[in-house]
């Protein structure tokens, strides 16, 4: 049996904007947090090929591409879509209760 997931609120749902990525720190993980298409995502903050912030890159298609070298990863997935990264980025669950955008550092499997 496992451990119940543990929720830490990382902001409020007012706070995001569409397509505009927000980068909180949760017991120490950077997290990028989404809003597209009508849902809300939380990935791992820091490009699998180079150390860089995701949250500073652009939204489109329920991906978040890397500024610096324009990988981009599925929102959903954390998996990549294009070189020059190969290796996924962790993805969290997210729930919203009212106003709280609430995330488990517990990755989706």
């Amino acid at each position: 049996m496992t451990a119940p997931s543990t929720f830490l609120r990382a902001c409020g749902l007012s706070e995001l904007e569409e397509d505009t990525p927000k980068r909180v720190e949760l017991d120490g993980t950077p997290v990028s947090v989404v809003r597209t298409e009508g849902e809300v995502f939380a990935i791992h903050d820091i490009c699998s090929h180079a150390n860089v912030s995701l949250s500073e890159g652009e939204v489109e298609d329920c991906q978040i591409e890397c500024w610096l070298h324009g990988s981009a990863f599925d929102l959903r997935t954390g998996k990549p879509s294009g070189l020059p990264a190969t290796r996924p980025v962790p993805v969290y669950p997210v729930k919203i209760e009212g106003d709280d955008v609430l995330v488990s550092l517990t990755q989706e499997s």
